[in-house]
Formats: structure tokens, C-alpha cells, sequence
């Protein structure tokens, strides 16, 4: 995936990178990405670069230069860097004030700000006068460095590490740990501190590997972080690789439509506790037909349950509504899950959610060839053309009415693909790839 995709760029953002292990490389990694697409894409920092990192951009400038040169140079370039002074090796910006006047002078698509210091370490608190943010910034972007994991807690290896000893009492010189990076990352008094109210903010966690324990250890931090609803997304990656984010972590919840179920109240909770188990912390189960029973059923669990008149009628849209009503503000997508059968697994629910993480699709429906079971994710930009169908729609119709925004999930390979066909078998919902 790339750097844009995961943080969701738009024209007129004003992109903040604070934090440690990798800022610099991932501004200039967007930087180039954007002006490559066309954008005209300027950068400064609040704070300082060395000069040899002058090396990095295709044009340098300073920002007392004329705004008509700027933006020339933008034309010939895409890609601009603009500093206010150079001395005893370092580059420094201009003030964080100065940025409405950029704006308002330069005609650029997008302002990138290195905002934070860290002395070239992988993980940081910052100090009493840092991070350096301009106000009208948009998105932030927490940087850390997965490299930081079990190197010692003090300042040889840590940038600031007192602070988060006296907020947490973390143990000097003892191998920092995963949770200590999420509980720094997503604290509004360290990794969060000085956002601007209204800017979104994305986490990137830096030297992620595609694989095996790290990531794993990653995976990790990033569900910690997105305990704090404040926190949009985590997208985990390297920078200096072909693809810089290799996941992008989103509160996720679920929706179990129950009010049908084959097998009762039963097979509702034993669903209801797979993805307990997947981590997903945001579950509604609505209830339609034996609602009674299946709140009995889950209460164990200690689950929401919503009763739906109309889904006990077979209005599958107006439970689905129900279902996105009562999930969080910051939820990115509901796992929507009609348990008909025995082919829900955690194997499947498992590459759903991968498939979601990795990009290929905000709105993947899973079970091929399968009439038993409805299981998809849905992206929140789909809730609210799916709940302006009529509410007594059939899942089966939701699904057809959307074919052309949905991705198939093949269980085979784990991978969603685009282009399905979809029906309904008495009601329910089947699919098959399109030929």
C-alpha cells in the first residue's frame, strides 16, 4: 500500500511527522510518491535537518525567496524543501506562524512539516517545548521505529526516556517492550501531545518485516494504540521498501445478525465468541426471531444485543441499520456476520481482516460458493447507501446492488479480488466470481 492510500491524502492537507525512528525518510517518501502522481508538493520543518539531508529533495530553497520563484519552481520540480537559515551544519525552518502565509502566497497542493526532533533515535518522548506543530495542520503522523523493541530504556538509545519513566515508571536500562512504545504512542501527554483539535492522526510504526514474530509484535501495538478512539489508524510498513506500509490497523467492530440463525441462540454466541477471540473489540448482536433466547445466550459474553421489529420480519437492511447506529464514532468498519451453517473459522475471519489491513478492498464479502453463511466487511463510506435501501431488503440484495464496490475474498489464497456476481438462495446469499 502506499503512504498516500494508508493516510488517506487529499489536496490542501497540511501533513505534521513527529515522533522518532524515521520521520524524515517518510516525508520524503510521501514527497516523492505525490509529485510522481502530478502534485505540486511543498516541505519545511519546524525544527531542524542536518545539511546532508539537503541531498534528499530535488530543490532547495529559502523562504524568503519571492512566492512567484516558489511556485516556479514548483512547475519545474514537484517537489520543493524551504528553509529559513543554514548554520554550523544544520538547516533550520521558518516559525510554525509562517504557515498561513505559505498557504495563502504559494499555490502547492499539499505542505509536508517535519515537526519533532529525535536525534536519529528510534523512539522518543517528547520535551516540555516539543513537538513543534503548526496549527493548521490537518493530519498527524506519530512515526516510531519497530527497531526500538528490546533496545535499553535510557537516553544512548532513547530519546528522552525520563519522561516516560516518570509517567509510567518503565524501569531504566531494562529492553523496552511493545506496550511500552503503543502506551507512549497513543498518551495525549507524550505521543499525542500539541495536536491541533481538529487534524487526524495516522501512526506509522517504521521497520515493520512482512512477517513472522515482529510483525506479530507490531500487530500488537497497533490494536493498543487504537484503544485511543483519537488515534484513526495505525499503518505498519518500512519506508525504504517498494511497498512503505504493508497494513493499516483500523478500529474495526461487528455486526451478528441473529434474528435467522440455524441451530439458535447458541450457535449466535458461539459466533459472537470467535471474534471475541480476533480481537475485535465492538460487537452488536441484533436480535429478530427467539431475540429472548439470544440475549440469554450472549449475556455471558457481556454483549450488547439490539432488538430490530422489522429484522425479525426478515428486514436484513433495517438490522444492518440498527447495527451501524450503535457502533463507535472512530469504528473504520463493521465485520457483518449472519451465522447460517458451520463455515465461519477463525482461518476465514482471520483473512478477512488481513485482506481489509492490507488495502484490498473496504468492502470484501467471504464465502464463495457458500449459501450457509453471510460474512463481509463493510467500510463506513458504504453505511449510509446501504441504509438508504429499503429496509426490508434481504442481504442477498444488499450484496447485488453493490457488486460493482465489492471484492471477493478467495479462502484459498487469502487474497480479495475485485469483480463478483451475486444472488440469493431462499433469501440468502451466495456468490461466485465473475467470468
Amino acid at each position: 500500500m502506499w503512504l498516500s492510500k494508508a493516510f488517506d491524502i487529499v489536496p490542501g492537507d497540511v501533513v505534521a511527522f513527529i515522533g522518532a525512528g524515521g520521520k524524515t525518510s517518510l516525508l520524503v517518501g510521501l514527497g516523492y510518491e505525490l509529485a510522481e502522481a502530478g502534485w505540486r508538493v511543498l516541505a519545511t520543518t519546524t525544527t531542524q535537518l542536518s545539511t546532508d539531508q539537503l541531498l534528499l529533495f530535488p530543490r532547495v530553497m529559502s523562504s524568503r525567496d519571492d512566492a512567484r520563484a516558489i511556485s516556479q519552481a514548483l512547475s519545474d520540480d514537484q517537489f520543493v524543501l524551504l528553509h529559513e537559515d543554514i548554520r554550523a551544519g544544520r538547516v533550520y525552518g521558518p516559525p510554525p506562524s509562517w504557515t498561513r502565509d505559505l498557504l495563502d502566497s504559494v499555490d502547492s497542493d499539499i505542505l509536508l512539516v517535519e515537526a519533532d526532533h529525535a536525534a536519529g533515535l528510534p523512539f522518543k518522548a517528547p520535551r516540555a517545548d516539543e513537538p513543534i506543530i503548526p496549527l493548521e495542520t490537518s493530519l498527524v503522523v506519530p512515526v516510531a521505529s519497530l527497531s526500538a523493541l528490546g533496545v535499553p530504556l535510557d537516553d544512548a538509545h532513547i530519546y528522552n526516556p525520563a519522561a516516560m519513566i516518570d509517567r509510567y515508571g518503565f524501569a531504566r536500562n531494562t529492553p523496552v517492550k511493545s506496550a511500552w512504545l503503543a502506551q507512549v504512542l497513543r498518551d495525549e501527554t507524550l505521543g499525542l501531545r500539541g495536536l491541533p483539535e481538529s487534524a487526524r492522526v495516522v501512526v506509522y510504526v517504521n521497520q515493520v518485516p512482512a512477517g513472522g514474530y515482529a510483525l506479530g509484535r507490531a500487530r500488537l501495538i497497533a490494536r493498543l494504540c487504537l484503544q485511543n478512539p483519537r488515534i484513526h489508524g495505525v499503518a505498519l510498513g518500512s519506508v525504504r521498501g517498494f511497498a512503505p506500509v504493508a497494513e493499516l490497523q483500523r478500529a474495526l467492530g461487528a455486526i451478528v445478525l441473529s434474528g435467522r440463525a440455524e441451530g439458535g441462540a447458541e450457535k449466535v454466541a458461539r459466533t459472537s465468541e470467535q471474534l471475541m477471540r480476533a480481537r475485535i473489540n465492538h460487537i452488536r448482536v441484533i436480535t429478530g426471531a427467539g431475540a429472548a433466547q439470544v440475549c440469554a445466550a450472549v449475556k455471558r459474553l457481556g454483549l450488547r444485543t439490539i432488538h430490530d421489529r422489522r429484522y425479525r420480519r426478515g428486514g436484513a437492511v433495517s438490522a444492518l441499520a440498527a447495527g451501524f447506529r450503535a457502533l463507535p464514532a472512530h469504528v473504520a468498519a463493521a465485520l457483518v456476520l449472519s451465522p447460517q451453517g458451520n463455515f465461519l473459522t477463525p482461518k476465514l475471519v482471520y483473512q478477512l481482516l488481513t485482506a481489509f489491513y492490507r488495502g484490498d478492498g473496504d468492502f470484501i464479502v467471504a464465502g464463495a460458493g457458500q449459501a450457509e453463511t453471510a460474512l463481509a466487511i463493510i467500510g463506513r463510506r458504504h453505511w449510509a447507501d446501504i441504509t438508504a435501501l429499503p429496509p426490508a431488503a434481504s442481504l442477498g440484495a444488499v450484496i447485488q446492488q453493490f457488486q460493482a464496490r465489492i471484492a471477493l475474498l478467495d479462502t484459498q489464497t487469502g487474497l480479495a479480488l475485485p469483480g463478483i456476481e451475486a444472488a440469493t438462495v431462499d433469501d440468502r446469499p451466495f456468490w461466485s466470481r465473475s467470468r
